[in-house]
């Protein structure tokens, strides 16, 4: 039996026979990890409540042949009970779970940045010191920049001439100059470009000053670029925009 330990956070759950349950993880050192909790449902389980999404967790694992077996599991935080009281965090909590696991997607590929931008993204919104869109699309931006798909802001994203630019196309990158529009660009306004990028660095002085107008364009443009960069849609992003 080969051992090992690892942190992660339960990004996903399903039923797997009649007590067991099928747990998928970011983990600090292995990355995507799917595992079986066996017994888990039970009522009296050791560790059932552990392995929920949202959860921060301490784990004991053994290596199987298609899903490795949880042995053991401890609590570091369980950000999920304070994220299931406040619709809006849950949602956008739940959108960056799926977006975590739609980004990494290859399985035991050590991911640590993705690691701790979900982490750190978690641990934002249980706080509550910022509007959960805009936590969210920090995270989105930074997670598609870890992934290598940052979105050019300053400069044309086709041929690198500074801007500012007016024009943003999702399918060439970003920000784009006159010369090289193709066709299907937007025209944000300057203060929703402007907030993407306080986002991107990291500056929420200005990212909390920033108008409700721009706010929601912001998301619009954010979650467009996610969702053409990925394979698969987020559904979660749904709900978020109805919150």
């Amino acid at each position: 039996m080969s051992l090992y330990r690892d942190e992660g956070i339960v990004l996903r759950t399903q039923k797997l026979g009649e007590a067991d349950r099928i747990v998928t993880l970011l983990t600090r050192r292995t990355g995507l990890v799917r595992a079986v909790g066996k017994g888990v449902r039970r009522t009296r389980s050791r560790f059932g409540a552990r392995l929920e999404p949202f959860s921060h967790v301490d784990l004991q694992l053994h290596t199987g042949r298609s899903l490795d077996v949880v042995t053991q599991a401890d609590t570091l935080h369980a950000y999920g009970s304070t994220l299931v009281t406040d619709y809006p965090r849950y949602t956008a909590g739940t959108a960056m779970l799926e977006t975590a696991e739609k980004i990494v997607s290859v399985e035991k590929d050590p991911a640590l940045r993705q690691f701790l931008l979900l982490w750190g993204g978690l641990r934002t919104l249980a706080e509550g010191s910022h509007d959960p869109r805009l936590v969210l699309d920090a995270y989105l931006l930074r997670s598609l920049a870890v992934a290598g798909y940052a979105p050019a802001l300053e400069e044309c994203a086709r041929c690198g001439a500074q801007g500012p630019h007016r024009e943003f196309a999702v399918h060439a990158g970003g920000m784009v100059c006159s010369l090289c529009r193709p066709a299907g660009s937007v025209r944000p306004s300057p203060a929703a470009v402007a907030l993407m990028a306080a986002l991107l660095r990291g500056d929420w002085e200005s990212a909390d000053a920033s108008a409700e107008r721009d706010r929601t364009e912001c998301s619009g443009l954010v979650a467009a670029y996610l969702q053409w960069h990925l394979e698969n849609g987020i559904r979660s992003l749904r709900l978020v925009e109805r919150a």
